[in-house]
């Protein structure tokens, strides 16, 4: 155990995280997400499963520890339907709720079709996996430097 790390971190989860370098992608995804084959398509190669846990819960935890990239315009980008684009899934703002109530300063989420986040979850870093089946709970979040 370490004092002050949310025991939702991990220690496969802590080590993905401090890997990362500045401009990095993390994805963060619901249960729904073909993760095992985009993980392995991944930097790492590193599937991590939360399976018991919900997105706003994990992605609080995981922006108490790990920088935003401020320079950035989107640092955190979430899964959209093309079908219905200007439909906000309710897990969108379930999340976004939780990352405003911990940070100094607001932050929107940027958008990204459901094939291209494949495409970009491929070349993150590494995947989280939750357990929430939530439809489009889908998250890239880019890591920034500790100023």
């Amino acid at each position: 155990m370490l004092k002050g790390i949310d025991p939702i971190l991990t220690p496969d989860l802590l080590w993905l995280m401090a890997s990362m370098g500045h401009g990095d992608d993390l994805a963060v995804v619901d249960a729904n997400h073909p993760a095992e084959r985009i993980a392995r398509a991944s930097v790492t190669g590193r599937l991590i499963r939360l399976p018991g846990l919900l997105l706003p819960q994990v992605i609080g935890a995981i922006l108490r520890v790990l920088p935003l990239d401020a320079s950035e315009p989107d640092p955190i980008r979430v899964m959209i339907d093309a079908r219905e684009p200007d439909k906000t899934p309710e897990i969108h703002g379930a999340v976004l709720r939780e990352i405003n109530r911990c940070s100094e300063q607001p932050i929107a989420f940027g958008e990204i079709e459901r094939f291209a986040f494949y495409d970009s979850a491929k070349r993150s870093f590494g995947v989280v996996q939750v357990g929430d089946t939530h439809s489009f709970g889908c998250f890239l979040i880019r890591k920034g430097t500790i100023n």
